[in-house]
């Protein structure tokens, strides 16, 4: 019957749809009333004044160690034609060796012979792994402190004005430092930087830039630089191309996992007191968190834990390190000189 019923009321379909429309008035009706007169009807309720619940940041762990390289970029115009000019800046008196046309192939197997154990310590051992994989070699002895720029080029009769069209089998330039003195190769754990340049050609007018720079350590690990972002109104923002103490990861030994990023404290005083670094939630106190993976340094060490995504980009929060203990000595940081 009740089927039939149904069926009738599909077949006048007017009659169908004031059924329905009456009974969903009908129900609408009961909890209006329910609520009234104290019937139990679930209603959630939340309070505006309600506090939203964030996770804490996770500490990332690090140690702290000294990087006795650096090296950036100088001035003046770059080309494989006219070469370019790098910058150095050194803790201890380095050497500096300029591989022009280095394969990438090459390179990329003497990192992997590095962290499979062959330590990679004097520029005799990088030149003898690319023996003929280089297209002309020069070398420069930086001494400990000289900011001095040097010029490095390829002969003009080697008649080299490109590295052929993309995608390239050949660096333009790949710049390794190193250390000069043996008594300095058993002090610092970081015993090398190889740094890959791009220089403009004929063929690829992109203005000259670091490409990538790694930091080779004695115990065969093979951490990648890679630079923190700050506000633009940061007098002094940290760099990874100067010699600094660099916090490392102390638990990831391959570059390509590696998130975090060597921290220069070129300033002393001037970055503990955060001139220019302000915080930009609370825009008192001094910026000294850093955001993994966005690496953006934007934030104190009491904001920190109050967001689970960053400030300036909004992306997810997985990790923060903090830059300086100065500035929270009650940090979770671990460090540790090296």
């Amino acid at each position: 019957m009740a089927a039939v019923f149904l069926v009738t009321l599909y077949e006048y379909s007017p009659l169908f749809y004031i059924t329905v429309v009456s009974l969903c008035f009908l129900v609408t009706a009961a909890m209006v009333l329910g609520c009234r007169f104290g019937f139990d009807v679930p209603v959630i309720l939340r309070s505006s004044d309600e506090a939203e619940s964030v996770l804490p940041t996770p500490e990332k762990q690090m140690v702290q160690v000294t990087n006795p390289f650096g090296l950036e970029i100088g001035s003046g115009q770059a080309s494989v034609s006219d070469g370019v000019c790098v910058r150095p800046c050194c803790l201890e008196p380095c050497v500096l060796s300029c591989l022009w046309g280095c394969e990438v192939g090459a390179l990329q197997g003497v990192l992997q012979a590095h962290q499979q154990g062959l330590s990679l310590r004097t520029p005799q051992q990088f030149l003898q792994l690319l023996y003929l994989h280089h297209l002309h070699y020069q070398s420069f002895l930086i001494g400990s402190g000289d900011g001095e720029e040097r010029r490095s080029h390829i002969p003009a009769d080697r008649g080299i004005r490109d590295f052929g069209a993309l995608p390239r089998e050949r660096y333009p330039l790949v710049a390794v430092l190193t250390l000069a003195e043996e008594a300095a190769r058993d002090t610092h754990d970081i015993v090398s930087c190889v740094t890959a340049i791009h220089v403009p050609d004929e063929k690829h007018r992109l203005s000259a830039r670091i490409l990538f720079q790694y930091l080779l350590t004695s115990q065969g690990n093979l951490y990648e630089l890679k630079p923190l972002f700050m506000s633009a109104d940061s007098q002094e923002s940290p760099d990874d191309s100067n010699p600094s103490s660099a916090p490392r990861d102390a638990n990831r030994e391959e570059a390509g996992e590696d998130e975090q990023t060597a921290v220069m404290d070129e300033g002393g005083g001037d970055w503990a007191e955060g001139r220019g670094r302000d915080c930009v939630v609370c825009q008192n106190a001094a910026v000294n968190r850093v955001l993994l993976p966005c690496r953006h340094t934007c934030v104190c060490d009491g904001c920190v834990s109050h967001f689970q995504h960053c400030p300036i980009c909004r992306a997810f929060v997985l990790e923060s390190f903090s830059l300086s203990q100065r500035v929270n000595p009650n940090a979770t940081c671990q460090t540790a000189g090296m």
